[in-house]
Formats: C-alpha cells, sequence, structure tokens
C-alpha cells in the first residue's frame, strides 16, 4: 500500500524539524562557517545540546518530554494499524508514564511545583515547543501508513534531542543528588534504546517511500558503537 503524497511530505517535515530540535547539534563536526554554540547563563552544553542548569528547570523539561511521549504513544495505539508501531506506541507510554512518576515524587519530595508547559528560556526552545505542539496536532489528525511513518520519524529526532538533554544536563550539574543522578542513568540507557527501536521500525516502513535510509550520524552523539561505526543517536547504514 502506497503512503499518499501529502503523507510522504509531511513525514519528511516532521523528521527533519524533529531533527532541527537538537538544538544546534546536527553535526558532529561543523563547519568552518558556523560559530560555535556558547551557552548562556544557567545553561549546560554538550555538542550542541543544551539544558538548564537549575534542577527544577530540568525537571520541567523532562516531565515535559514525558508526557509529549505519552501521548504520542496514545495516539500510536490509536491511529496505527501496524502491531510493531502500536506495541512501540504502547512501551512509550508505560516507560516514560513510570519514569515521569518517579520525576514527580522527586520533585514534591523537593517542595517543587512543575509546570506541564515550561517557559521557552530562548529562542530555540520557543521554536523547538512550536514543532512539539504542530507535530502533536498532525500526528492527531493522521492515520495508518502517514501516521506511522511521521510518529516514528519523530520518535528518532525527539529522542536524539532528549539524550542530547540529558547529556548536556549530567555534564553541567556534576553535584546533582544521588536521586537525580539515577534518573540521569535510567534515561541514558533507556532513551537510546527507545531511539533505536524507532529507528529500526521506521526502516521497515514502505521501503521505496519512507523517511529512513542510509546516511551519517545526525548528532554525532556517542553511543553504541555495534551500528556501522556510527553512535547510538546516529542513523544506521542500510
Amino acid at each position: 500500500m502506497k503512503r499518499t503524497l501529502s503523507g510522504i511530505a509531511l513525514a519528511v517535515s516532521l523528521f527533519t524539524g524533529g531533527a532541527a530540535l537538537a538544538q544546534s547539534g546536527a553535526s558532529a563536526t561543523p563547519s568552518s562557517t558556523m560559530k560555535p554554540t556558547t551557552p548562556q547563563k544557567g545553561m549546560a552544553e554538550y555538542r550542541g545540546f543544551m539544558a538548564p542548569t537549575d534542577e527544577k528547570a530540568l525537571l520541567e523539561r523532562l516531565h515535559y518530554a514525558n508526557q509529549q511521549e505519552i501521548q504520542a504513544g496514545q495516539l500510536a495505539q490509536k491511529n496505527s494499524q501496524n502491531a510493531e508501531v502500536r506495541s512501540f506506541g504502547e512501551m512509550m507510554v508505560k516507560d516514560h508514564t513510570a519514569m515521569d512518576q518517579k520525576l514527580m515524587a522527586y520533585a514534591k519530595g523537593k517542595g517543587m511545583t512543575l509546570t506541564d508547559m515550561p517557559k521557552a528560556m530562548n529562542d530555540v526552545e520557543k521554536k523547538m515547543m512550536a514543532q512539539d505542539k504542530a507535530t502533536g496536532e498532525a500526528l492527531a489528525v493522521l492515520q495508518g501508513m502517514p501516521f506511522d511513518s511521521c510518529y516514528m520519524a519523530a520518535q528518532v529526532a525527539g529522542h536524539d534531542a532528549v539524550l542530547g538533554k540529558v547529556l548536556a544536563a549530567k555534564q553541567g550539574m556534576p553535584s546533582a543528588s544521588p536521586e537525580l543522578t539515577a534518573m540521569f542513568t535510567e534515561l541514558i540507557q533507556k532513551v537510546p534504546a527507545h531511539r533505536e527501536q524507532a529507528w529500526q521500525i521506521l526502516g521497515k516502513l514502505d521501503d521505496g517511500m519512507g523517511v529512513g535510509g542510509s546516511g551519517t550520524s545526525h548528532t554525532g552523539m556517542p553511543g553504541n558503537k555495534d551500528h556501522a561505526g556510527h553512535g547510538e543517536m546516529g542513523t544506521k547504514k542500510n
């Protein structure tokens, strides 16, 4: 079954838009014309990915990311007719609900009240949140194969962005509490695994018509080196 032209176009749009959420970390080796990323005050940076070093601000962004994954996973179970995509969505709901419960319990223990929609700290984050909103609205109305392509492409790029943010926070918060450090460790383990599974599913969708394919790493992030020489956050060669 061939995808509709609009479905293909939207899938590509969401994939490239999601990759842009990597916060200027699209390449491990920026061109000579690109200016190096300079973190603003209160932000940590790791290979172009940024995260706030204020604990409450960071927790709000991780909570926001969990909620985005839960909502998208629920849509996958509703709008996809692909058993593997539906199963992946179910896993996203289960895993991110569990992670979010731990996060919210930790915040409550610290006397913090977290907002579901953090106020953007800069123009890049504002653009990222606008893209998240547009992606969610698109996924809400798509069905079947067009949904599958858009959802899985957004999952690949989105997990790249989240892992980059976590690595930046871990590096920029060396005195984080043991509980927060444990959350970092869990995310650094689970997010790449989710990303890899999303990439595998994306590669199976309608070969020749999907957004998957060969290529080099989009982020240059470190990870599992067993995949065609690329890190966990990069793309595999077919």
